[in-house]
């Protein structure tokens, strides 16, 4: 925890962990009290060799804050970690002071993504973590500094953490008409050149949600809290007016 103010999670994406936020803190710290957790089997937290499931993982940042004795928190997550945060915002509502998603989606997998993860779970099984840097670096950003980063953090991941993730999104549920009913603020952040979760999917979660704001950063791939971290943690303070 680092920060005064309301508190505030963020949820990194897949395969990292939470020294992706690590530009936007200085941004945010002066507004919120931020928690920044590795989730299940990902950095300095444990890998879970039976399978869980996204919701899973949100009931863990539950835990975490009853632990830190947070009754309620805003909530943002950057890819899957978006999905974990929608997961929270579904099953405790009540403790959800706001939600950011950036570069994330409401929808499930279609059955080819599903196919897709899987086959990649099999291949790390098989060859390694390095499979998952090798593919998804230059997916992330075309940003030669961010690249090296995150190649880094992924190289360091373990296999069952990678595996169980994989997985627990290829399995989880499609929570755009719940997010429809969202009663807190919303902010969607989104790169116009993000080559993961194209941002389509931010579009067809303003549609649902009109009153979700929705913060197109042009230029911006798959990492804009790295990529542009001032205009991407300017987004996320808006969340300040639901605390």
């Amino acid at each position: 925890m680092s920060g005064r103010g309301k508190p505030l999670v963020l949820l990194h994406g897949f395969p990292l962990d939470h020294t992706t936020w690590n530009d936007v803190v200085p941004f945010l710290e002066n507004d919120f009290n931020l928690i920044l957790p590795d989730l299940r089997g990902f950095g300095q937290s444990s890998s879970v060799e039976s399978p869980y499931s996204i919701a899973d993982m949100a009931d863990d940042i539950a835990c975490l804050l009853d632990h830190l004795g947070i009754e309620r928190a805003g909530v943002v997550g950057h890819s899957m970690g978006g999905y974990v945060a929608l997961a929270f915002a579904k099953n405790y509502r009540h403790r959800v002071l706001g939600l950011g998603l950036i570069s994330s989606q409401a929808a499930a997998d279609i059955p080819e993504g599903k196919e897709r993860r899987y086959k990649v779970a099999a291949e790390v099984a098989e060859k390694g973590v390095e499979t998952v840097a090798e593919s998804m670096t230059p997916k992330l950003s075309a940003d030669a500094r961010v690249q090296a980063f995150v190649r880094r953090i992924i190289e360091k991941q373990n296999k069952p953490g990678v595996i169980g993730a994989l997985k627990a999104m290829a399995e989880r549920e499609n929570l755009l008409a719940h997010l429809s009913t969202a009663n807190f603020p919303v902010v969607l952040v989104h790169g116009d050149v993000d080559a993961l979760i194209p941002i389509e999917r931010a579009n067809e979660i303003k549609a649902a949600l009109p009153s979700a704001q929705m913060v197109e950063i042009r230029g911006a791939g798959h990492m804009p809290m790295m990529e542009f971290a001032p205009e991407t943690a300017a987004a996320i303070k808006s969340l300040s007016a639901g605390t």
